[in-house]
């Protein structure tokens, strides 16, 4: 074939190519999907001097960026918080906003947070498991207080347009559920104490692989005792029925080790700074330990 009869042959195949790129995209919508190491989500609501004065607290001048930037909006927020929180904890407005950047395999997650009152960086990071996420860092801010429920959507949706992947609905709303449970347990034990029963008790039933419901209420009463926690029969439902919802997700052992082990270091720090919680924080961090080891065993078949 001469070089000249090539030419259209080579360019009608190209075509060929360019048309079924739509259809595989939509097939597969990650294939296609662009990746970056950091994205930006803010609340729909706030003003262009709120938007550069957050971009500040999270070190990047959105003017000399490349970082992709995106808003969350109020009803991206009802969709996973309404009939979990209050209607005025919901507002009309979206208001929270946060950076999240992808980390090496292993790093575990991390949360800072400004101007967030009701919720805790714990609290985000051990939602974030539960919705798949593994590794990254996470700032958290807003340009005056407020509760910080709304953020966790925002940081979803930075996750997604990071990975390129959706992260499933169904882990996105267990862990909306397992945000708003463990704030309110903490409003009647405080929030720390809930931040370790509720993660415990999460990793225990993991590691047991175990989905019968009554063997969950066990652990949810176990690992209470253990930690002298007095939980009302209400409270004890509703962990146990988080557990369930959680256990559904089919989280591997694995995928939990790191946060585990991070927060059993961070738990080690603090303890050594603060005598007078220092018999609490020892409870909790034997409790780490066995469950790791429980872990470890878990994933060498022993």
């Amino acid at each position: 074939m001469k070089s000249s009869q090539r030419v259209p042959v080579v360019l009608c195949m190209f075509l060929i190519f360019m048309s079924i790129i739509p259809a595989f995209v939509c097939m597969f919508p990650g294939a296609a999907a662009a990746a970056y190491s950091q994205v930006i989500t803010f609340g729909a609501d706030l003003t262009t001097a709120q938007r550069t004065m957050l971009a500040s607290e999270f070190d990047v001048n959105l003017t000399q960026t490349d970082i992709p930037v995106t808003d969350i909006t109020n009803a991206e927020e009802r969709k996973y918080l309404s009939g979990l929180v209050p209607e005025e904890t919901l507002g009309t407005r979206a208001i929270s906003s946060a950076m999240v950047e992808l980390l090496p395999a292993g790093q575990g997650i991390r949360v800072t947070s400004r101007n967030i009152t009701w919720v805790t960086d714990d609290m985000y990071a051990n939602a974030l498991v539960t919705a798949g996420v593994r590794d990254a860092r996470v700032i958290v801010a807003a340009p005056f207080r407020v509760s910080g429920t709304a953020a966790l959507t925002g940081i979803f949706k930075a996750v997604e347009v990071a990975t390129g992947k959706s992260l499933g609905e169904k882990p996105k709303k267990a862990a909306s559920r397992e945000l708003v449970e463990t704030g309110s347990l903490g409003e009647s034990i405080g929030r720390d104490k809930a931040v370790q029963f509720i993660l415990l008790v999460k990793q225990q039933v993991i590691a047991e692989r175990t989905a019968d419901p009554e063997r969950i209420r066990q652990i949810v009463i176990n690992v209470a005792g253990d930690l002298n926690i007095n939980l009302s029969n209400k409270q004890i439902e509703e962990v146990t029925g988080l557990m369930q919802e959680i256990r559904g997700l089919n989280l591997r052992a694995e995928d939990l080790t790191g946060q585990l082990q991070s927060y059993r270091d961070k738990l080690e720090a603090y303890a050594v700074k603060q005598e007078e919680v220092k018999s609490w924080i020892q409870r909790v961090l034997d409790i780490l330990d066995r469950l790791i080891q429980q872990i470890r065993a878990v994933l060498l078949g022993e």
